[in-house]
């Protein structure tokens, strides 16, 4: 039976679109808004255009969201059918279970998703913990993989980079009076933020919160993601994560912050070694982790892509 795919955007006059065997709806010619069920979870995912051209799957980190992508797939989507997931719990998508928060899962969300929509082959774009799990992807079905960009991540966690996630993610404000506050949070809190425009971020915050009950500002997260993280709480033990990203195959691109905690460049060294193709840029003055629109990191991925 055909998975029921709804897409929609605001002001314009309806049209249907094929998704493989699954129909969809949508409102204009710009971006779209969809949802699709995967794993028993309605997942939403942000469609920039191109049907008909080679995929494109941009996977956000762990507190990021689909909208973390918009710069990007700018740039992209001429040349590509560019889509942007919410991994559940996040953005738009549905909550699930505390337990079922795993890399697993989220695994098997990129399957389905990527089955649902009938793409058998695709290029993927991972920042942080959606590097993770496209290298999962990729090393479990290489004959699926064409491209894969690594967002200032790799096998290895920088302990120090790792702790210090699990210290602002986990200690974060349940809500805020404004989109302000939420921009300050940022900018306190997470290093990317500060080398943004006050546009940038203004466009980055407003994604990833949502009107509460009370009138303030909660996160669109769902709160049983950052409890494992909570100062003092016990976070899962991160995967052995260089047997799947042994058995890559597709070409790889590594796109690592000059001053990231997280990824080191001898884990990048390491990385060359054991891939069959492996390419690294730097992005000097940003940490963990880049925006990917910043001039070094949109070059290298540009010509990564083959299209400059």
């Amino acid at each position: 039976m055909p998975t029921r795919i709804e897409l929609a955007t605001a002001g314009q006059r309806s049209a249907i679109v094929q998704y493989g065997a699954c129909q969809a709806r949508w409102l204009s010619a710009m971006s779209l808004s969809g949802f699709v069920t995967v794993n028993g979870l309605k997942l939403h995912f942000l469609d920039h255009g191109g049907a008909g051209k080679p995929a494109l799957v941009c996977i956000h980190g762990l507190t990021g969201n689909a909208h973390n992508f918009d710069g990007l797939a700018l740039h992209l989507a001429p040349a590509y059918h560019v889509l942007a997931l919410d991994v559940r719990g996040r953005g738009d998508s549905e909550w699930g279970p505390a337990i079922d928060y795993t890399p697993q899962n989220y695994l098997s969300d990129l399957r389905g998703f990527l089955d649902a929509l009938a793409i058998r082959r695709v290029t993927l774009i991972g920042t942080s913990m959606g590097g993770m799990i496209s290298m999962l992807f990729a090393g479990g079905h290489p004959e699926r993989v064409e491209r894969l960009v690594l967002n200032d991540i790799g096998p290895d966690l920088d302990p120090r980079g790792l702790t210090r996630i699990m210290n602002y993610v986990g200690d974060a404000p349940a809500e805020f009076d404004d989109l302000r506050a939420v921009a300050d949070y940022y900018r306190e809190t997470y290093p990317p933020a500060r080398n943004l425009s006050d546009g940038e971020l203004e466009q980055w915050v407003k994604w990833s919160v949502k009107p509460g009950p009370n009138g303030k500002l909660v996160w669109k997260m769902d709160p049983q993601v950052r409890k494992p993280l909570r100062r003092g709480g016990s976070a899962a033990r991160p995967l052995d994560m260089w047997v799947p990203f042994a058995r890559i195959t597709a070409p790889i691109l590594v796109v690592r912050g000059a001053e990231s905690d997280i990824l080191a460049p001898q884990t990048v060294a390491r990385m060359k070694t054991v891939a069959r193709e492996v390419h690294s840029v730097e992005v000097p003055g940003v940490g963990h982790a880049p925006s990917l629109t910043e001039p070094e990191a949109l070059t290298a991925i540009k010509q990564f892509l083959g299209l400059a």
